[in-house]
């Protein structure tokens, strides 16, 4: 069984707090199974977006894996904020943290993975 997001998430928090990068959590969504996106905010007006990697028949079930967003690529936040704009349209039901850092780390290397 998975942990449910908002304990995901304020561990999460606490987690990047304890190595200094700035987040907050910018869209609240369901408490217990709500999709988890995160963008990473660079301070120079581009942005990266991690999303939910889809579900496969491995550890998926239980741990949470991401997967990048927008072809992997930076982007000029407008467009980053858009991308999260359309997926809510999608799913009320989803968070959003955001991640300030000029270095742009997240501390989730080892849970991305390619599509």
């Amino acid at each position: 069984m998975r942990v449910r997001a908002h304990i995901w998430i304020n561990a999460y928090i606490r987690r990047l707090g304890a190595a200094f990068i700035p987040a907050v959590v910018a869209r609240k969504g369901d408490a217990d199974a709500g999709a988890i996106f995160i963008k990473i905010a660079t301070l120079d007006g581009q942005a990266r977006v991690l999303r939910p990697a889809i579900a496969g028949w491995d550890e998926a079930a239980t741990d949470r894996s991401w997967s990048l967003a927008l072809n992997g690529e930076s982007v000029e936040e407008r467009k980053a904020d858009d991308y999260l704009a359309r997926q809510a349209e999608f799913d009320s039901d989803m968070w959003v943290i955001e991640i300030e850092d000029r270095e742009g780390r997240h501390l989730l290397e080892d849970a991305i993975i390619s599509e």
